[in-house]
Formats: structure tokens, C-alpha cells, sequence
């Protein structure tokens, strides 16, 4: 009997005490310890299998991973707008979050490839923010575009909201301090991060379970559209990202986590930036596809399924 990645029943531990209302809570100090370790973990693993191997190639990869960003928030834009029937602020807002990326889903993909023993490149920490920033940017843009009024949502400083988002500082950081020592100059404290990974997971998992639950209480029935969108986007979108990894020749491991983070949707960086850009968006609705449908289904079948859609591929 094969049995799910031992962090991932974390996740399934948080969401079955969430639906009995168990008073099982991660406090909020911890939570935001938990977050912090987790991106500069991510972030100095990263680096320091960079240490090295910069290349030409590795620019025109990142530069592919880039074109996705802006490719995704325009597929996903007419489809919530026009099959979803959502309002312009909310279909702009969903373009946004699922352009985006989430921070736990590639965790958990990360923790997954090395299970599975599977290549993968350090540049794959960059995916992260290459995904994140033309998606939001973007969607913020579509709005704009077609919005009769203008909505007066603050737009100064927007770039230096998301480039300075403590996620975003930690993760390059993370990489530029792993790249510059390497797995062995820094070890004395790189390896107390990167020895504690799986641990530092098990317990955010527990704590997203946790609100995924609290999220999913608030489905009704006039959400059956954004349901199915939720749960059908993530292995649509997946191909985006296998179809990169394919042209661009990518490893197992690195093409798996693409696909994974493409399939993914934003629930931290995209909802701070919608809220401020786009105050009629409904940000609740944005979560409950994203965090209450989207991250569960890429953490409990996406992620294995998305192994095998490779393999078919690479095949």
C-alpha cells in the first residue's frame, strides 16, 4: 500500500481538526516564524545548489519561466470573467492569484522530488518570484484596461510593495547568500535550516490545513462555478508549466515543480496587492478557490499526478 508523503498528512491532520472544530491552533507568532524560516530555507537551498553553475542557459530558462507569469493571469482572466461569471474586479483578482504562485504548494513539491530522488536544479527558487510578480503586475493591469471607472485603488508604490514583500526579500536573499557560500563554507548555519525543512513544513501544513478548513465552511451553492474552476484550473494550468519544461529540456525534478507552482494559486503575496490595488474584489472568494480548493487538491493528488504526467511526456 502506497501511503501520501509523510507532510502531507499534516496538511490532512489540520483540515480533519478544522472540520470536527477541534481547539487545536497554531499562534499566530508561530505561524509567522514558521512562514519565515520556511521562504529563507527555500531560498538558501536554492542558492547553494546554484553555487557554480551560472550559465547562458540558465537565463533563457528563467527568462521562459518569466513568459508564463504573464501568459497564465491572460488565459485565466477571459475564462473566470466570461465561463465563471464574475464581476471585472474579481475576474482580475482570480487572473492575479492563479497567475501567482503558492509558497506552500512548492514546499511541498520541493519535499516531494527529493523523496522521490528526482534532479532538480537550485534556479527552481527563482520560479517562485519570476511567477509572482508579472502575474500580479498584470492583473492589476488587466482591471484597469477594461474598467470604465478606473476604480481609485492606490497603484504608487505598488512595485515597491511587491518587490519588498518580506516572502520576496527572504527568498532572494535566501539564494544570493546560498549561491555566495555554497553547501559548505556556511554549513555551521545553513545546515541548521536546511536539516529542520521537512519539520518547518509539517508544521505549516498542519496550520494551512487548519484554515483551509475555516475557508471551505464558507461554500454555498452559487459557488458551484468558481468549485469547478478551482478544482479543474490546477491540472489545465500544470500544463503550462510541463509544456516549458519539455522546450526548455528541464530535469525531472525542476519540470515537476514548474508544473506544480503554474498549477498553483497565490494565497499571501496576491491578496495583500489585490486588497490595496482593487478594493472592490471580493479577496474571500479569491481564498476559497485558492487556499480552501486549489492548495489541497495540488497537496493531496496534484503533485503525484503531475509526477506522471511527466513521465508520459518525457516518456
Amino acid at each position: 500500500m502506497t501511503v501520501p508523503d509523510i507532510v502531507v498528512m499534516f496538511f490532512v491532520l489540520g483540515v480533519v481538526a478544522g472540520v470536527v472544530r477541534s481547539d487545536l491552533s497554531i499562534p499566530k507568532a508561530a505561524y509567522d516564524i514558521l512562514s519565515l524560516l520556511l521562504m529563507l530555507t527555500i531560498g538558501l537551498k536554492g542558492g547553494m545548489a546554484l553555487h557554480g553553475s551560472l550559465s547562458l542557459s540558465l537565463l533563457v530558462e528563467l527568462i521562459g519561466v518569466a513568459l508564463l507569469g504573464v501568459l497564465i493571469p491572460l488565459v485565466v482572466f477571459p475564462v473566470v470573467r466570461y465561463l465563471v461569471r464574475l464581476s471585472l474586479a474579481d475576474s482580475a483578482s482570480l487572473a492575479a492569484h492563479y497567475g501567482s504562485v503558492s509558497a506552500g504548494t512548492f514546499a511541498v513539491a520541493l519535499a516531494y522530488v527529493e523523496t522521490q530522488g528526482l534532479i532538480v536544479g537550485g534556479q527552481v527558487t527563482l520560479y517562485l518570484v519570476l511567477l509572482e510578480l508579472p502575474a500580479i503586475l498584470l492583473g492589476l493591469l488587466l482591471y484597469r484596461r477594461f474598467s470604465a471607472d478606473r476604480e481609485g485603488g492606490q497603484s504608487t508604490g505598488l512595485w515597491h510593495e511587491t518587490l519588498t514583500n518580506r516572502g520576496v526579500i527572504l527568498l532572494v536573499g535566501g539564494v544570493f547568500i546560498g549561491w555566495l557560500y555554497g553547501p559548505n563554507a556556511g554549513a555551521s548555519v545553513t545546515g541548521l535550516y536546511t536539516s529542520a525543512f521537512q519539520g518547518v513544513l509539517a508544521l505549516f501544513l498542519l496550520e494551512m490545513g487548519l484554515v483551509a478548513a475555516d475557508t471551505l465552511r464558507n461554500l454555498r451553492w452559487q459557488h458551484a462555478r468558481l468549485v469547478m474552476f478551482a478544482l479543474l484550473a490546477p491540472t489545465l494550468l500544470s500544463g503550462f508549466g510541463l509544456t516549458m519544461a519539455a522546450l526548455l529540456g528541464l530535469p525531472a525534478g525542476s519540470a515537476l515543480i514548474l508544473a506544480s507552482l503554474t498549477a498553483s494559486a497565490s494565497y499571501i503575496a496576491a491578496p495583500v496587492a489585490i486588497r490595496a490595488a482593487i478594493p472592490s474584489a471580493n479577496i474571500g472568494l479569491a481564498m476559497l478557490a485558492s487556499l480552501g480548493l486549489t492548495f489541497p487538491f495540488n497537496v493531496l493528488v496534484g503533485i503525484p499526478l503531475y509526477h506522471s504526467l511527466w513521465g508520459w511526456i518525457a516518456g
